[in-house]
């Protein structure tokens, strides 16, 4: 898909509340051709966590999402540089040093692109993931970053 066509996808779904959010959710990519397309699936990205509004899991990792990831120890500007096959095999070494058990993510009502709805804001990151309603157990994100170009996923509820 191009990147034009998901932001216009995005753009034509409703907005979901942040109770909508609440629970555990598959995650996976939309490939536009952004460069954590590729590094999310090679660091094994199940998903995220929203256990509630102040206790959030951005980014759950494992074959089934088993261990929470600190986003504040992922260097993301060197990430999008390395090849993925690189962090296929070194993600598994660093993962003692960058799971955590501790929420690092809020969600909020914020608007975006004139239309309110659930956000999750990182910690210590200055990224936030807005959330439109695909249908009745899925959404799609867009994590909007300054100076990036969007990445858009689907989460689906587990």
């Amino acid at each position: 898909m191009t990147p034009e066509a998901a932001l216009a996808w995005f753009d034509g779904l409703s907005p979901v509340s942040v109770d909508d959010m609440l629970g555990r959710w598959k995650g996976e990519t939309v490939p536009t051709g952004h460069k954590l397309d590729a590094l999310l699936g090679a660091a094994q990205w199940w998903g995220k966590a929203f256990e509630g509004p102040e206790d959030v899991h951005p980014l759950l990792h494992g074959p089934t999402g088993a261990y929470a990831v600190n986003p504040a120890l992922l260097p993301l500007t060197l990430g999008v540089h390395l090849p993925p096959a690189l962090v296929r095999l070194s993600f598994p070494l660093i993962r003692p040093l960058i799971t955590t058990r501790k929420p690092s993510a809020r969600l909020r009502m914020l608007e975006h692109r004139g239309v309110t709805t659930a956000t999750m804001i990182y910690d210590a990151k200055p990224i936030c993931d807005v959330f439109r309603r695909i249908d009745d157990t899925s959404v799609l994100g867009y994590m909007d970053q300054r100076g990036a170009k969007p990445l858009f996923f689907k989460l689906t509820r587990v």
